[in-house]
């Protein structure tokens, strides 16, 4: 293995926007849920003549579908990612919308047939049912509760109160209460397993929300801490949480 220093330096240096992560080949893993939702998708787009992929990223999960309806729009908030998706995914006749956290989707009423998400930041229910077509779909996979708190937690100690957030019932509720009939909901708790430090710093810059204001130096002697127990053979493992759900106008 590397010495310390370099692996941080590396995981520092490596490029973070987008929504992929295939820089992580080597230096962890993670389980998906068995469900597959990249081909779930592909086949739901086929299907239908207008969608919209809410929180896009770079669009790469959108990009992965052979097929796309001749109507086929996305959001992305974040500005980096906005420019990677509009590059992506524009040749192929998608509309990215810059977004702005909280504002209103900024489409007419009854917009789509389909509206679907890869692990949304914040799903209003209201706006989804509000510019879904009567009949129309909603379909995503969610972050579910406590995802990767064994690493969080590394970093930020014990955090009883955000364990219980993303919880799917009350997900399920709330779509429910904006007039929406949920129709599939599916739950998976999947291992993530790192090799070396550099994936966890890599991935702390990737995913800012985990531990806000994460930094090298700020967190330096927790990460000597995981780099020794990754040096005497044992990696570090945590879970991710995940849920498919979906739901009719």
């Amino acid at each position: 293995m590397k010495p310390f220093d370099v692996l941080l330096a590396e995981g520092e240096a490596a490029e973070v926007t987008g929504w992929g992560f295939d820089w992580l080949a080597g230096r962890a893993t993670e389980e998906r849920p068995a469900w597959g939702y990249s081909g779930l998708l592909a086949e739901r787009l086929a299907q239908v003549g207008s969608a919209l992929d809410l929180d896009t990223g770079g669009g790469e999960v959108l990009d992965e579908a052979k097929q796309l309806p001749p109507l086929m729009c996305a959001t992305e908030a974040w500005p980096p990612n906005a420019r990677k998706a509009q590059a992506r995914l524009a040749p192929r006749g998608v509309q990215i919308v810059q977004t702005a956290e909280g504002a209103p989707l900024p489409f007419a009423d009854a917009s789509f047939q389909l509206i679907t998400a890869r692990h949304p930041v914040r799903p209003d229910w209201s706006q989804i049912r509000r510019v879904l077509k009567p009949g129309g779909h909603y379909f995503a996979q969610h972050v579910g509760p406590a995802s990767a708190f064994e690493l969080i937690e590394h970093f930020l100690g014990p955090l009883p109160r955000e364990r219980r957030l993303r919880d799917p019932e009350e997900e399920v509720a709330a779509a429910q209460a904006a007039g929406l009939t949920v129709t599939d909901l599916r739950t998976a708790r999947c291992r993530m397993v790192f090799e070396d430090v550099s994936a966890v710093v890599w991935l702390l810059r990737k995913c800012v929300w985990w531990v806000p204001g994460f930094s090298v130096r700020t967190y330096r002697a927790r990460l000597l801490a995981l780099d020794n127990q990754m040096r005497g053979g044992t990696p570090f493992v945590a879970h991710s949480t995940r849920h498919l759900i979906e739901a009719r106008r």
